[in-house]
């Protein structure tokens, strides 16, 4: 072989050997699918896995794993294995899952924590306003949890206990027995409280164990600035204690409330009201060393073993967290039993739901203006970028969303309780409520006007194109070339879609907006003691009406998740979504399956390439792309070199480049992308339909269609970032602009021996398109764009070069 150059040799490499075979592992998106979905067969078998998370093949009659179709690539057939990995139980079914839907406002503060701007390296304001968020949002995330007791105390303690069952009442068919029997009342007011607690601890104790099937596997990587994406998702060794105090600021404020509230502990005589006195002041000094503690954790220099701040992580250690546990599961108990007798209204209750409101309103507003600063001090990362992929609001989308969290978190708290009023028919509501049905009140009149302005504008603009004949996707047009009919539907889906990928953000701004405008008049009103003037009855009834929906509607999602997941893939969705994001702010969410999904698929993947004819391409559809983004930037990180050039990565319908990337700008930067695109060189391969609303382009983007030809800027195969060479029309109808493969939606075909899928597929059913295989094929190396190059067939003949393909004419 000496006669062959070092081009040769590289050439010759690409062409597959009679050892060469390739492991295709698909990985599903959210809200789940079947095992036989995956893998596209009609049958399917485990092959690894613990159950949660499976490893699966096709199977044949006897339920034998069987072996993939072949792949075509460099003008040969290739076997290929294709292997899904299902993590769907993890998230989605059964009535214990479908209750995280009630604890979303805890999702949302988790999941606003991981949306921060990334404090540039050097920069120490940027550096101390990030230290300063955290906190704050850890802070935000723990009055959440104290709302949510302190709202849970007016229902069990105040509405139920003090009135309902109060002597003499006419509630409940009257029960002379609970208002004559002490502690009875109190044992039904604060039994409610310590169970939710109880659950709430427990749901929060849940994680996943990794399988990692024997593999030797490096641990997972330190979070740090690796420049590869995900690099930050790991598990966080404070939450833990955070956990715990959580659950003590919530028992905290349950003996606070019940023992009289923020005006003080309710009067006895003797030493009856010293015990009384004692334990109120305990449970102040409870809540008030939870929230000192949460914001103390996120300090990543003073929490660190060298530094000051060591003192804080031995605090909080195994052995302190259970005195601390014990002590305020204590303290409630001997609450309870010094509340003998019950008045007839709870004198805190109200004031202790208006005080933590107030207080969690003014730290969204810090986290809002500080995000200010820190937006703008971030900025120079992402200034040369085109607006298309710079973070959502500049930077500062994490003070609307946990605005919304806060006040979700509210509303339904409030919604709750006067839905329950209106089933017991007894009993009044704290006088904060009336504000309260005032905010949602005017928030659902903001709401419904800015929903009939959107609907207005977007049909006008939709009917100006249509009358003008303008070509809202001149892609579509180009794509479905001689097909004048699939043309026009597809440019109908492209419009719509397009659409809602550049202004799905503005949701959350406007609800946001909607939520703190209706704030503003019902603050107005409590500061000032004023009562709502007869004139906003109208709106404090719609209010008390947008309430219960929302109540009621978050109780049928539940339902319907844990009875009929097809019939709420909405709820499953946004489960799903903020079900990735490990526990940071908040650890009453569900539990990270990120955590258990990328080290299993590093491990498979891992023992795959441990064979040296073997190639793996990691192959993630919608929610997939992301799990297999960061599972492919873990392993480029821990293989050698001989191993990772056998990497290839695939993804379909991704939300990589429009989403991810602008709405957590600190973890999955556009520059972590542009990083693994140059690491994989070439092997990353994304399938993109314009028709789809869920997913987009990935690898490139400034696209524009001049001369019916497709140009744009992207990823490069040398690892640098610029304009591409014209699009290439593959074999299948599909355009490929650099790593992007645009399908036309609907299919061409059908094809021979191809199973096809008719109509306009949106997000859905990737695989059954003809480019799957060639994109498969392309990221596992053994197929390129270009056609192969000619070599000598004669021991020292001249190496004769390919000549270069002619342009395709447009067609």
């Amino acid at each position: 072989m000496a006669w062959l150059d070092r081009g040769s040799l590289e050439d010759l490499v690409l062409i597959p050997g009679p050892d060469t075979r390739v492991v295709e592992l698909r990985v599903h998106g959210v809200q789940g699918t079947t095992p036989e979905s995956l893998v596209d067969a009609v049958a399917a078998v485990d092959v690894a896995g613990d159950g949660l998370g499976r490893v699966v093949r096709p199977a044949d009659r006897l339920r034998r794993p069987a072996p993939g179709p072949v792949l075509q690539a460099g003008g040969r057939p290739v076997s290929r294995v294709v292997e899904g990995y299902v993590w769907g139980r993890m998230t989605s079914g059964g009535l214990a899952k479908a209750a995280w839907a009630l604890l979303f406002p805890f999702a949302l503060a988790n999941v606003a924590h991981w949306m921060l701007p990334p404090a540039p390296a050097g920069n120490a304001p940027a550096h101390l306003l990030g230290i300063c968020l955290r906190a704050l949002l850890r802070l935000a995330a723990l009055l959440l949890t104290v709302l949510l007791v302190a709202q849970l105390a007016v229902i069990s303690l105040d509405l139920v206990a003090a009135q309902c069952l109060a002597p003499g009442s006419a509630c409940l068919w009257g029960r002379p027995w609970a208002g004559g029997t002490p502690w009875v009342r109190a044992v039904v007011g604060v039994a409610p409280i310590a169970l939710a607690l109880l659950v709430l601890h427990r749901m929060s104790s849940v994680d996943w164990r990794i399988e990692r099937a024997g593999t030797p596997v490096a641990a997972d990587p330190e979070p740090g600035p690796s420049g590869l994406p995900g690099a930050l998702v790991a598990a966080d060794p404070d939450t833990p204690a955070l956990r715990v105090l959580h659950l003590v600021a919530g028992l905290g404020t349950g003996v606070v409330v019940a023992l009289g509230g923020p005006p003080g502990p309710l009067l006895a005589p003797g030493g009856h009201g010293h015990a009384i006195a004692v334990c109120w002041a305990a449970g102040i000094a409870l809540v008030a060393v939870a929230a000192l503690g949460a914001m103390l954790l996120d300090d990543p220099t003073g929490g660190t073993p060298h530094r000051g701040g060591r003192w804080l992580r031995a605090a909080l250690g195994r052995g302190p967290r259970r005195v601390l546990h014990t002590t305020a599961w204590l303290l409630l108990l001997v609450s309870t039993a010094l509340l003998v007798r019950l008045p007839s209204r709870l004198p805190g209750a109200d004031l202790s739901v208006q005080l933590v409101a107030a207080i969690e309103a003014l730290v969204c507003l810090l986290i809002g203006l500080l995000l200010v600063p820190a937006a703008l001090l971030a900025r120079r990362t992402w200034s040369k970028q085109p607006r298309e992929l710079r973070p959502w609001a500049g930077g500062w989308m994490a003070a609307p969303v946990v605005a919304v969290a806060a006040l979700l978190g509210g509303g339904f708290g409030a919604g709750l309780a006067l839905a329950l009023r209106g089933v017991l028919g007894h009993g009044s509501l704290p006088r904060g409520y009336r504000y309260i049905a005032l905010l949602w009140g005017v928030a659902g009149v903001l709401a419904l006007a800015a929903g009939l302005a959107v609907a207005a504008t977007l049909g006008m603009l939709r009917w100006s194109s249509l009358r003008r004949k303008e070509e809202w996707a001149r892609e579509a047009a180009l794509l479905h070339a001689g097909r004048g009919r699939d043309a026009k539907r597809a440019a109908r889906a492209w419009w719509w879609a397009r659409w809602q990928r550049r202004h799905s953000h503005q949701a959350v701004l406007v609800l946001a907006a909607v939520l703190a405008t209706g704030a503003v008049p019902a603050a107005f009103l409590r500061l000032r003691e004023v009562d709502p003037p007869a004139w906003t009855d109208p709106v404090s009834n719609f209010g008390v009406v947008v309430l219960g929906l929302l109540v009621l509607s978050l109780l049928r999602a539940v339902y319907l998740a844990a009875r009929r997941p097809d019939k709420a893939r909405q709820v499953g969705v946004l489960a799903d979504l903020a079900a990735f994001w490990p526990r940071e702010a908040h650890p009453v969410v569900p539990p990270c399956y990120a955590l258990k999904v990328v080290p299993e698929l590093v491990a498979r993947a891992r023992e795959h390439l441990a064979e040296p004819g073997t190639r793996v391409v990691l192959a993630g559809h919608s929610q997939g792309s992301l799990l297999t983004a960061v599972a492919a930037a873990r392993l480029l990180e821990e293989l050698p070199p001989h191993q990772a050039e056998r990497l290839g990565l695939v993804t379909a319908g991704s939300q990589l480049q429009w989403a991810y990337a602008r709405a957590f700008p600190a973890v999955v930067p556009h520059s972590s992308l542009a990083s693994l695109s140059a690491r994989l060189e070439g092997r990353w391969r994304a399938l993109c339909r314009g028709t789809d609303a869920l997913g987009g382009a990935v690898t490139t983007w400034d696209r524009q269609v001049f001369d019916e030809v497709l140009l744009g800027v992207g990823f490069r195969e040398d690892g640098t970032t610029g304009a591409l060479p014209p699009a290439r029309r593959g074999p299948t109808g599909a355009l490929v602009l650099g790593g992007d493969h645009w399908l036309p939606d609907p299919q061409r075909g059908p094809f021979p021996g191809r199973r096809w899928a008719p109509g306009v597929n949106r997000h859905a059913d990737y695989a059954s398109d003809p480019e799957w295989d060639r994109a498969v094929a392309m990221a596992a190396g053994l197929d390129t764009e270009e056609p192969p190059p000619v070599l000598p067939t004669a021991r020292r003949a001249p190496v004769v070069s390919p000549k270069p393909e002619p342009k395709p004419e447009p067609q």
